[in-house]
């Protein structure tokens, strides 16, 4: 199961805190949960949704908890991202992608990361994150909406623009 999943949890960790270190951590905490309360897990194919559903209920508890106790610290200047820290992306097209969706809202980022990034189904999304499948799809729409959006417009940072073509079905 860590031979299968480390990897795309990690993934999806550092899309939610776009931090390796918190990505790391959180990765490392959700396997030692399913060490410690994995036998709990009759059916073994609902391994890959209660692993997500734990590193994303994780990530909201330590947001809310940073939220609540903000630290600060001494360090003034950042230290550079160690290599193979990001996901593997290809030119400047994935960067300005990456670094739109890293500016967007957490209820946004979190469904694209799991639809495109980690194949999921609407309705494994809907069981990761808790919410109705119905809520899903239309956070998918609004977030594909708002992701192109800052990309034609530049909003990704560094002045990225991406072209695209208005078609009929572009989803």
């Amino acid at each position: 199961v860590v031979h299968e999943w480390y990897d795309p949890l990690y993934r999806f960790a550092w899309s939610l805190c776009r931090d390796p270190d918190d990505a790391l951590d959180l990765t490392q905490n959700t396997f030692h949960k399913l060490a410690t309360r994995g036998d709990g897990i009759r059916d073994l194919t609902k391994v890959k949704s209660w692993l997500f559903s734990v590193l994303h209920r994780d990530f909201l508890d330590q947001y809310r908890r940073d939220r609540r106790f903000p630290s600060t610290t001494l360090e003034l200047v950042p230290e550079p991202v160690a290599d193979g820290a990001a996901p593997p992306g290809r030119g400047e097209d994935t960067a300005a992608m990456l670094r739109a969706l890293a500016g967007m809202e957490e209820k946004f980022r979190a469904p694209l990361t799991l639809f495109y990034m980690q194949s999921f189904s609407y309705k494994d999304i809907a069981e990761v994150l808790d919410i109705p499948m119905g809520t899903v799809m239309s956070r998918l729409r609004r977030a594909k909406d708002r992701l192109r959006e800052r990309l034609e417009s530049g909003a990704a940072g560094g002045g990225d623009t991406l072209p695209f073509r208005k078609e009929a079905n572009n989803g």
